[in-house]
């Protein structure tokens, strides 16, 4: 019942739409952005300079800490939700109230790594940017 759940949260997250695609979902941002263990991974090829590396983990390492609180509230409210669920009847209220907490949660984590993968794409030359799409495909 709990995977099912947390199976259909996720589908109503990525939207109905692709949910009911027949193709698997696309990174839309495939090209247009870079994951740093992407950019760590061809640090050579790229050769990034001191100030870039070290912005690049500086950046790494603020958005872990900013995510960390966010997932532990997501995770308190899927466990408030859960146990929502365990209960017959079950409040549809509540359990939309707690879903609004997570989905909030995630949504902020969600956000936090954007600005951190816009972050590191400042960071990178255009040459740089070039490479990495070239190897991203």
């Amino acid at each position: 019942m709990r995977k099912g759940f947390l199976l259909m949260l996720a589908l109503v997250s990525v939207g109905v739409g692709q949910a009911f695609a027949a193709e698997p979902q696309k990174d839309v941002f495939k090209g247009k952005l870079f994951p740093p263990n992407l950019i760590l991974e061809h640090q050579a090829e790229l050769a990034l300079s001191k100030e870039q590396f070290t912005a690049i983990r500086a950046a790494v390492v603020e958005v872990q800490a900013g995510v960390a609180e966010h997932e532990w509230d997501m995770r308190e409210a899927y466990q408030a939700l859960m146990q929502e669920l365990d209960k017959t009847p079950v409040d549809e209220n509540r359990v939309l109230d707690h879903a609004d907490v997570a989905l909030l949660a995630e949504n902020q984590v969600k956000k936090k790594q954007m600005a951190m993968l816009v972050r590191l794409k400042n960071l990178l030359t255009a040459e740089q940017i070039s490479y990495l799409e070239s190897v991203q495909q």
